[in-house]
């Protein structure tokens, strides 16, 4: 009764799981921010300066101020979870997802909104100090029903003795004007003259006043629509701005491209994740429907997280979610080949499942912690989306372990203790006739396999020599065609346009001309050759925006995805790039000589540098656009790289352990060659697994990702060839070294470390 009780017990968690994610990941899903490259929408870096020159310097509360009063005027625009964040000390990051009118929202967060009521010899009469706090209000007019602003001012006697004073002068000069971020060099003469020409003046208004007015109560009047007196008056009641704001960096996407995005990466993550389901089925059976039920749960509790923290999920972070899945899938292939192994000896399928957890739990341990390092650095020098990147990888990260360690022993560990697979090995993915009996003194590390033939270390040079030449290669690729560096690193403008039909490169440069914004880089992409791409050396301002927007508009249906970079922030940009993969490469070195040792370390770093320059060369060779998203793909290769390059040497290690003595260099060569034997199955499928996924995302995900995906596929590839090929290597060809100093002989004894593993010592 008891072992039958865990197959109950295995059933009744798998329906509350199914039941509890079935009724609520619709709610989770819908409430989860997303960002503005999926649902549309902009945002702006403001470089904040004084307001005049020769102000004192900004304080931390001037800075607050400005936020506060950025912040009362987001109010007005009802944009939903706005993201408006103090960076560096001097600037101020506001990202507004979901906006509709993007261009009047970028007018309404940057207007100074120094109001002034002058005379027409621009005589200061009244400001903003004299209105009621809060006292702005847009409403119509009572005969014309015109849309107008009605103010509330402080004090009535102080406006009734001006409007005495300008009754009392002739027609002409009983002019009130009512300015809006007034100018020096502005005038009401001059502007007065523009509107007789019949271009719109800089001022709001010009009333006319007859009689004395010993009132509260004004309206301005003007041609205004109804949001433009909304506007208005949310900017009069959020105050002046008490600094001075300049764009150094935006983006705009327009709405068809988010949802676009959203609709084609969400359809290929679905596909992705669908390969991986039926690939755990057909190699690992029972293990593999365990880790379909696991995966599933992290899937949901990772986007529970991302609603509960009140995260935003962009599209970078979409495929970030996705490749989690991959590394919850690696951890998942690291058990249960150790399972199969412990089964193909002849241990019982009690047995194997507790020497395949124990043994695996340090590879997955260790794999996880330098990816988390490597996601730790992005998070810290990404910017926008990439650090949205960086917080979905790091929920991943943490999120896999919890399900597929621990979630994976406990749901298998049901079934194992059910005594009902004792007969069953096969339903693991063993083959029948690859079962041994067990025998004494016999493990797992005695086993064949099928890459015996495979002598890595003997033909280490050659491998050696191709990627030396590879890397050289690729070192004159870049030498004579540089890399093709996005505007994130280079500065400038990029703008995405989109059209219902086809369109072609004549047709776009003819629309830029007549636009006043001509371009010889432009290059046509998208299934339907429905999209353009076009960039600029120089960045543009809101103005420049919002006229490329009207046009493409009136012109494509569709309103453009802008981006833009002052060379300043691109440079930051390009520096902060180069310190995270430092970063992240020292972390990475420290962890793996202190886990293990100094050479394995070097060996590790060997590795990671080659798969970086191989990918830069391809780069460079095929023209591919290097921006942001490449330093997160470098990044996130830097962690799947590292995996593959730990699982070898621990067992690498563990296959020390059972040599008492290292008698000659022929030895350690056959102890590294049977490591990459046995390592060798796990490597393959847990690359293939995460390649199904990136080819989806490559093929059916959004354009936005398309380098970032390509990087990734080359990432993945030279990963798994460079732990074996480079990182193993290089640590034989060191550990030979020694060998020779210590006279030709290595001794190998346990010692215990902190972490509850053992290390080799010489």
């Amino acid at each position: 009764m008891k072992l039958r009780s865990r197959i109950v017990a295995f059933f009744i968690i798998v329906i509350a799981l199914v039941a509890t994610i079935g009724s609520t990941t619709g709610s989770v899903v819908k409430d989860i921010n997303l960002g503005l490259d999926l649902q549309g929408g902009f945002e702006v870096l403001y470089q904040v300066e004084p307001l005049h020159e020769g102000d004192p310097a900004l304080t931390s509360k001037d800075m607050q101020s400005t936020v506060t009063a950025i912040q009362e005027r987001v109010n007005v625009l009802g944009v939903s979870e706005p993201s408006i964040q103090i960076e560096g000390g001097n600037r101020i990051r506001v990202q507004l997802a979901g906006v509709k009118d993007q261009d009047a929202a970028r007018e309404l967060l940057s207007t100074q909104a120094n109001l002034t009521f002058r005379d027409v010899d621009d005589k200061v009469l009244l400001d903003g100090s004299d209105l009621k706090q809060g006292g702005a209000t847009d409403s119509f007019e009572g005969n014309t029903g015109q849309p107008v602003v009605s103010l509330k001012l402080k004090d009535a006697e102080k406006f009734g003795k001006l409007t005495t004073e300008l009754a009392s002068r002739g027609p002409g000069q009983n002019l009130m004007v009512i300015w809006l971020d007034y100018e020096k060099g502005d005038s009401y003469a001059k502007e007065a003259a523009k509107e007789a020409q019949g271009e719109k003046p800089k001022y709001i208004s010009a009333a006319t006043v007859e009689k004395p007015l010993n009132t509260t109560d004004v309206q301005i009047s003007g041609s205004f629509t109804v949001q433009e007196t909304k506007d208005l008056a949310g900017i009069l009641n959020a105050g002046s701005l008490p600094v001075k704001l300049d764009e150094v960096y935006s983006t705009s996407v327009g709405a068809q491209f988010g949802q676009e995005a959203l609709e084609s990466t969400v359809f290929a993550s679905i596909l992705g994740v669908i390969a991986i389901f039926i690939f755990m089925l057909l190699v690992y059976r029972l293990p593999g429907v365990v880790a379909i039920v696991t995966l599933t749960v992290f899937t949901f509790i990772t986007l529970w997280i991302f609603e509960m923290i009140n995260a935003v999920l962009t599209l970078p972070g979409i495929a970030a979610l996705v490749l989690g899945i991959g590394m919850a899938v690696d951890a998942n292939i690291l058990m249960y080949e150790r399972i199969k192994e412990e089964l193909r000896v002849g241990r019982s399928v009690k047995a194997a499942f507790k020497e395949g957890s124990k043994n695996s739990f340090t590879a997955i341990f260790d794999a996880n912690i330098t990816t988390l390092l490597a996601a730790a650095v992005l998070f810290v020098f990404g910017v926008s989306s990439v650090k949205g990147f960086a917080t979905t990888l790091i929920i991943s990260i943490l999120v896999s372990f919890l399900t597929a360690v621990w979630g994976t022993r406990v749901l298998l560990g049901l079934l194992v203790k059910s005594g009902y697979l004792d007969n069953k090995k096969t339903w693991f993915g063993v083959k029948k006739s690859n079962i041994h009996e067990l025998s004494e003194g016999v493990t797992a590390l005695d086993l064949k396999t099928k890459f015996d033939r495979f002598d890595f270390v003997h033909t280490r040079n050659r491998f050696f020599i191709g990627s030396a030449v590879f890397i050289l290669a690729g070192l004159i690729v870049l030498g004579i065609f540089k890399l093709n560096l996005g505007i994130d690193f280079s500065s400038g403008s990029r703008v995405q346009l989109q059209s219902e039909q086809k369109m072609t490169t004549e047709e776009v440069s003819k629309f830029l001309d007549k636009t006043g914004f001509p371009a010889e880089d432009i290059v046509i992409s998208g299934d339907k050759s429905d999209h353009a791409v076009v960039r600029y050396a120089t960045d543009f301002g809101k103005d420049e925006v919002k006229k490329i927007n009207v046009a493409a508009e009136k012109e494509f249906g569709y309103k453009a995805s802008i981006s833009s970079v002052s060379p300043q922030v691109g440079k930051e940009i390009a520096q902060n790039a180069v310190y995270a993969l430092l970063f992240a490469a020292l972390g990475i070195i420290i962890y793996v000589a202190l886990r293990f040792e100094w050479r394995m370390g070097v060996g590790a770093i060997a590795s990671l540098l080659h798969d970086v320059f191989f990918m830069v060369g391809i780069f460079s060779l095929f023209r591919l656009e290097v921006d942001m998203t490449f330093i997160a793909a470098v990044l996130t290769i830097v962690g799947y790289s590292i995996n593959d390059t730990i699982v070898t040497f621990d067992r690498i290690r563990e296959n020390l352990h059972r040599s008492k003595v290292i008698n000659n260099a022929d030895e350690l060569a056959e102890i590294v060659n049977k490591s990459l034997r046995q390592t060798l199955t796990r490597s393959v499928n847990t690359v293939l697994t995460v390649i199904v996924v990136v080819v989806a995302l490559l093929i059916f995900g959004a354009p936005a990702i398309s380098n970032f995906s390509i990087a990734l596929l080359i990432g993945l590839i030279t990963g798994m060839y460079s732990s074996i090929y480079i990182a193993a290597q290089i640590w034989y060809v060191l550990k030979v070294r020694q060998m020779k100093k210590k006279g030709g002989k290595v001794n190998v004894e346990k010692k215990k470390r902190q972490w509850g593993s053992d290390e080799p010592q010489v």
